[in-house]
């Protein structure tokens, strides 16, 4: 027969590593949205200069075209 102690041992053994599993889990689970957010905010970025790049490519053929019309 098991004792108290032993039982009480076994028990919070089982929620300590319970515990230690659950926070494992929570922490690549942040691990995971942190890279997510970083992905999209680096996504965001480069669809920012892209597009400037290329209004600063329209505005020259813009202004490569209305000196070719003079």
């Amino acid at each position: 027969m098991v004792g108290k102690f032993e039982s009480n041992k076994d028990m919070i053994q089982d929620l300590t590593e319970s515990a230690a599993t659950r926070v494992g889990n929570i922490a690549g689970i942040i691990t995971e949205a942190v890279k997510d957010v970083t992905r999209e905010i680096g996504d965001l970025i480069t669809d920012g200069l892209e597009m400037r790049e290329a209004t600063k490519k329209a505005q020259e053929d813009r202004s490569d075209s209305d000196d070719s019309e003079v």
